[in-house]
């Protein structure tokens, strides 16, 4: 069917400067056991195109789900328009139109499609995870699921370079709420470990083994005190830290958001452009990674949606900022050098600047030392809230589960963890970083930004840090 479209794009595709066509197909299925009954099915499919028309100067573009050739043609003709209406208007830097490699094709890992999996054997494996849960009659609500999102995509020039890529993302969830004497408590397993693959990746994150385990915990967080208030150190877990590092470098380094272009929606960023190459984003232990050729994560790939080849690149080294999250219209607008992250949700949204794969590379320390390393302190687990500012510096999080550290022994469970901080000193205080065997892939399928708006995966390896002097409070 690609082919096909392909054909009749070649045949109503401009005379102009450049013009592009990004075709995208994207399958989605939702399954689900609540309660131990099962869910309706939930099953979309989108497939569309996006042409992109560059021409004097002037940039265009038109999406439309008619993909036969009157479709196309009439997409063609409106992104035509729209570039002879911006020719001349472009903001300072605006680059010419970069050529796209000839054949390129990438694939995601996918070892055993779910979907291939009979639909009954399907709804047997979640409604026997959600059997487990229901270990107390204190659990008042449980379930399990699994979403999984199938994509393929094309991008071509007409008559030039053409890349073609595939991706599969598989994401499961458990949760469990506990309810005793007024009080509620839940406790969450999958929220952000979305991962590329089928159905191994149910056994990559342990999901067959998590049940009962996320059930006793949030028992225990019944029964558990409110989490005490004052400076002290705090380590967290690695599925906290994917938010730490979403929140906190992620975001203050997209290039657009730097440029004021997100202002009115996203925000803005304390960090700015004389920063690169000097500021001491966080201590000596800081080294961040932007990495879309990592096999697994949700965020890998070939090439971005400009066709830009994507390249593991470090943006904070030894502490010190090197680079920031600009694909190439930022990077000619700001003279500064970015990476290949220029990313759309769909094929009716152009790409902007997207976080991809970013990650926190790691340390050298167990889990066990950076706990015999805290005299008094907090180790949090699993993100619950959050709340940063529109600069994406001063922010406030809050976890699931924690547990006290005392003289160096981690002790009782506490509810309700909170810490805050500023993003532009809260990582100077990194003290310990964990060892390549303490690192979860993990990613978030509900990145937004951009108006209209788009939402889209990104990726986190992330291992637990220790970080010192941090405030720490308990929730209401």
């Amino acid at each position: 069917m690609f082919e096909e479209i392909e054909r009749r794009f070649g045949r109503v595709a401009p005379a102009v400067d450049q013009c592009t066509l990004r075709i995208e197909r994207r399958r989605e299925e939702r399954l689900s056991v609540e309660r131990d009954a099962p869910v309706p099915r939930r099953a979309s499919e989108s497939f569309g195109a996006m042409v992109t028309v560059r021409h004097a100067g002037g940039l265009g573009y038109a999406a439309t789900s008619d993909l036969a050739e009157r479709g196309l043609a009439a997409a063609c003709a409106r992104a035509v328009e729209m570039a002879a209406l911006s020719a001349g208007r472009m903001v300072p830097g605006f680059p010419g139109p970069a050529p796209l490699e000839g054949e390129a094709f990438y694939a995601g890992p996918h070892l055993r499609p779910w979907a291939e999996l009979p639909l009954g054997e399907r709804i047997d494996r979640l409604a026997d995870a959600s059997r487990r849960l229901r270990i107390d009659e204190r659990i008042s609500d449980w379930g399990a699921a699994v979403w999984t999102i199938d994509k393929e995509q094309v991008l071509l020039e007409a008559g030039g370079g053409r890349i073609a890529q595939r991706f599969h993302y598989l994401q499961p969830a458990l949760w469990a709420a506990a309810s005793a004497q007024g009080e509620s408590q839940r406790r969450t397993f999958g929220e952000n470990a979305m991962r590329a693959g089928g159905a191994e990746v149910l056994e990559q994150l342990g999901f067959e083994t998590a049940p009962e385990r996320v059930a006793r915990e949030a028992i225990a967080l019944l029964e558990a005190p409110n989490c005490p208030v004052g400076t002290m150190d705090a380590v967290l877990a690695p599925d906290q830290m994917v938010l730490q590092v979403h929140e906190s470098i992620g975001h203050p380094l997209e290039l657009d958001r730097i440029l004021g272009d997100e202002r009115n929606y996203a925000g803005t960023s304390f960090v700015t452009p004389d920063m690169f190459g000097t500021y001491r984003y966080g201590s000596e232990l800081l080294n961040v990674t932007f990495d879309p050729v990592r096999a697994g994560e949700i965020a890998s790939y070939a090439y971005d949606d400009e066709g830009t080849r994507a390249e593991r690149t470090h943006l904070v080294k030894d502490g010190i900022l090197l680079r920031p999250l600009g694909g190439a219209l930022s990077q000619a607008r700001s003279g500064l050098a970015g990476v290949a992250n220029a990313r759309a949700t769909s094929w009716n949204r152009p790409p902007i600047d997207r976080m991809a794969n970013l990650n926190l590379e790691p340390g050298t320390s167990s889990l066990d030392e950076m706990i015999r390393a805290v005299e008094r302190g907090v180790y949090m687990e699993t993100n619950c809230s959050w709340s940063i500012d529109d600069s994406r510096n001063k922010f406030q999080f809050g976890c699931e589960r924690g547990r006290l550290i005392e003289n160096g022994t981690l002790t009782r469970v506490v509810k309700k963890p909170n810490y805050r901080g500023v993003s532009a000193s809260f990582w100077r205080s990194l003290a310990m970083v964990g060892a390549p065997d303490t690192v979860e892939t993990l990613g978030t399928a509900f990145c937004g930004k951009g108006e209209p708006n788009q939402v889209i995966r990104v990726g986190h390896a992330v291992p637990p840090c220790l970080f010192r002097r941090v405030e720490v409070f308990g929730g209401a």
